[in-house]
């Protein structure tokens, strides 16, 4: 049980008649740095009904607390009834025998990464994945059941630009051939697309075509939408090429998924999905949500509710992402039996998920209220933003090489590798530089745009991955060094930073519940690191291993043990790995 919920609990019975109190909001705060105290009661709310002053009335109802046996003594400044705990009631947090979570209570889907087919993962996709993952944690460790989930987009313009570029200028060459991953190799034939597209495009205008016109009468472009359409039409030799190649992408995708630590428990495909939604739009006209233009295309008019007119249908009966979107959205919950879902897409997305859940909600889903959009903001790179048909793009792979790369060179002028095998150092380096990448882009609110600079990320002083690692790292030395003795064991008196770390740790259930609630990754991380924060400061001013009395030695080894777990699980549900050596 948590202190705060157990001490508001006893708060809130002792002053129900006392205060006539109909329900059981007690606001119970940490009590601020500044002030003596370990909670503070805000007693504004009970003003009125004792007819006093903010400071009478505090010190009225601090009387009345006194009769808890936790609360020790307690103070007021102005309206703020600051209470001490006793000794005891940290002692009886510290050692409660069990921990009480909450029962599973929905069944939630969570889709992240979504990758198109032409191209490997790059940095942007890293925070998509790094996101997508640590929310299912999140919301899975706050009791609830949940799927992870994507939409591989494998078909399109897109596509077949990198498929018709691999068979004009592929030679045959494969991923074996080459030595390359399969996802590079084919992303290597999108760039070279565009660069030969251009090419065209400068050939056509030098014999006198207008730009814009140049753009269209390409003859790559050209022969780029006559293979759509071939594959719309399911032409063998096109289908063929077009599994091939995605193979070659989805082996290589599979390698990075490994690296970056995240999974799937489903996967849906756009060549499979792109035609849902066409009944659902059916029987919307039959409703009077959509309506049909001469043309054919169907649309739906949203101005009513602060957007405008969209496109759902095309003229020539074909789909466009929103016709997906709504029936991939229907899918899941049938097939599922799914409570809610959340899709994790970059901002730039805003506007269609607005779309999408409106048009839902007038479809009569009741479920549409359990949409959510985890709408993040983009990643920018100290040289300017990447485009991946210039091929400026930041592969993730790379970036995860040049993330040990750096690992592995501080690791170094550190000087702490001693007695490690090379394998012990190589793995070492992987984890050390993959929780510095995903710490540095977790540990800022999802809705904020990150400049990423790799180095910064990878200091083992600050608010860093490799810094919490390293606290870790440094309670495991000490247990290693003596175990703990099974038991409860006391100190004569608890130091104010004892008592914090309890009450930090005691914190943990109440900042997953928040970050479940509001899809934010960056409070766990921030949690971790004032825990890790108080940790240093009690061990940089604390003996834990020379004291005269065993029992202080035992409460302080079980004390950092708790600490340390949970670090380990706060860094788990950022999906960062816990070294035992560092």
């Amino acid at each position: 049980m948590n202190i705060k919920t157990e001490i508001s609990s006893k708060i809130f019975k002792a002053l129900k008649n006392f205060l006539a109190l109909e329900d059981d909001k007690i606001e119970l705060q940490n009590t601020r740095k500044e002030f003596k105290g370990d909670y503070t009661l805000v007693v504004f709310p009970f003003v009125k009904i004792l007819k006093l002053k903010p400071e009478e009335a505090a010190e009225k109802i601090g009387e009345k607390l006194l009769e808890i046996p936790e609360i020790k003594s307690y103070n007021v400044v102005k309206g703020f009834l600051n209470l001490s705990l006793t000794d005891e009631a940290f002692y009886n947090f510290l050692y409660q025998k069990t921990e009480e979570y909450p029962k599973p209570s929905k069944k939630i889907m969570v889709e992240y990464s979504s990758p198109n087919t032409n191209k490997p993962l790059h940095l942007g996709h890293v925070r998509n994945n790094l996101l997508g993952y640590s929310v299912a944690e999140i919301l899975r460790e706050a009791g609830n059941e949940v799927l992870k989930t994507q939409v591989i987009n494998d078909r399109g313009i897109h596509i077949c630009k990198s498929m018709l570029a691999w068979q004009k200028f592929g030679k045959n060459e494969t991923p074996e051939s080459s030595g390359k991953k399969g996802d590079h190799l084919v992303g290597d034939y999108y760039v070279k697309f565009d660069q030969e597209y251009q090419k065209e495009i400068q050939d056509l205008v030098a014999k006198g075509m207008s730009p814009e016109q140049a753009k269209k009468e390409a003859p790559l472009l050209n022969q780029a939408q006559k293979m759509l359409k071939d594959w719309e039409d399911e032409k063998p030799e096109v289908r063929e090429l077009w599994a091939k190649m995605n193979a070659w992408v989805y082996n290589g995708f599979e390698e990075t998924y490994q690296r970056l630590g995240v999974d799937f428990d489903s996967i849906q495909y756009e060549s499979e999905t792109y035609l849902l939604g066409k009944d659902i739009i059916s029987k919307g006209l039959e409703k009077n949500v959509f309506y049909q233009k001469e043309d054919g295309s169907v649309w739906i008019d949203l101005t009513n509710d602060g957007l405008d007119e969209k496109l759902v249908l095309r003229s020539d009966g074909t789909s466009v992402y929103i016709t997906q979107d709504l029936g991939t959205a229907v899918q899941r919950f049938e097939s599922f039996n799914i409570d809610g879902l959340t899709y994790v897409v970059g901002n730039e997305q805003d506007y269609h998920f607005k779309v999408l859940f409106i048009i839902l909600k007038k479809l009569g889903f009741h479920w549409a209220e359990d949409l959510h959009h985890l709408s993040y903001g983009m990643v920018d790179l100290p040289h300017g933003k990447m485009k991946s048909r210039e091929g400026t793009v930041v592969d993730a792979d790379d970036l995860m090489n040049e993330m040990k790369a750096t690992a592995k060179e501080i690791a170094k002028e550190a000087g702490k590798l001693d007695g490690m095998s090379d394998d012990e150092k190589e793995k070492l380096y992987e984890s050390i530089g993959m929780a510095a990448l995903k710490y540095y882009i977790l540990k800022v609110d999802p809705k904020k745009r990150i400049l990423f600079d790799p180095k910064e990320s990878i200091d083992f002083n600050g608010n860093t991955g490799p810094f919490l690692q390293y606290a870790y790292v440094r309670i495991q030395s000490v247990l290693r060094k003596k175990t703990p003795v099974a038991g409860e064991f006391r100190s004569p008196e608890l130091t104010e930073i004892e008592k914090n770390l309890v009450k930090q740790m005691n914190d943990y259930d109440e900042v997953v519940s928040k970050a479940a609630e509001e899809l934010n990754p960056a409070l766990v991380a921030n949690y971790a690191y004032d825990l890790v924060k108080l940790f240093n400061g009690f061990y940089q001013n604390h003996s834990i291993l020379s004291n005269d009395d065993e029992n202080i030695t035992q409460f302080r080894l079980q004390l950092i043990k708790k600490v340390g777990e949970k670090i380990k699980r706060s860094l788990n549900l950022l999906g960062i790995k816990t070294p035992v050596k560092m």
